[in-house]
């Protein structure tokens, strides 16, 4: 899976300049780096949610879901909002049961709490299958046990589907449980790729060093 070469600017600041990269299909990424590093703007011009600059074709041409990393619910029932995606109720039952949300499955989902929420959308963003899962700090808004939940269901998934999965993820050991290659950004710029173990415990650049070192603990 090849990603052509790409920039994008807001106004006068550029604030992603993506080389030429390939990804292997079926393969696990972590996309890392502070927050202002290009990220969440990465995942969404994959996504096909943000154009390029010079609107170019980034040249993925996948069946692709996408989690934002602001995650939202339209004002019907939890179980609607699943099935919004893919009429398959017993679909929805298992991944609601999964994540521990059947009980809400009646409940407005507009008023379900943020981790609840998380929850909801991960669970709606399943009900297909992808060639191409890009999720956007999928866990932030989850507590501790919702979280181990969510990282066992994409592992689940992935090994069900074969999709390639993309995590956008501050957390490094999130990296290791669920990737296999990680992608480390600073300041718009791919600075460092390798094996996530590798990328964590013997970065090779200043930039990656220090960002270990800050989020590491």
């Amino acid at each position: 899976m090849k990603i052509r070469a790409f920039t994008k600017t807001y106004g006068a600041r550029r604030v992603l300049d993506m080389p030429e990269t390939e990804l292997k299909a079926g393969g696990a990424y972590a996309v890392i780096g502070a927050n202002g590093s290009g990220k969440s703007t990465l995942a969404k011009i994959l996504a096909g949610v943000e154009k390029t600059d010079g609107k170019k074709d980034v040249g993925l041409g996948l069946r692709t879901g996408y989690m934002p990393q602001k995650c939202f619910a339209f004002r019907m029932s939890t179980k609607n909002n699943l099935l919004i995606n893919a009429n398959e109720p017993e679909r929805a039952r298992e991944l609601m049961s999964f994540l521990a949300i059947e009980h809400l499955a009646g409940s407005p989902a507009h008023r379900l709490s943020g981790g609840e929420t998380a929850r909801m959308a991960l669970a709606r963003l399943l009900m297909r299958d992808y060639e191409l899962l890009i999720v956007d700090e999928p866990t932030a808004a989850m507590d501790m046990e919702s979280a181990v939940l969510a990282e066992r269901l994409l592992a689940r998934y992935r090994e069900k589907t074969g999709c390639t999965l993309i995590v956008v993820t501050h957390s490094l050991r999130q990296a290791e449980r669920l990737t296999d290659e990680a992608l480390f950004f600073d300041s718009g710029r791919l600075v460092e790729r390798g094996p996530t173990d590798e990328i964590i415990s013997s970065p090779r650049f200043e930039e990656t060093k220090r960002f270990i070192e800050l989020y590491g603990a």
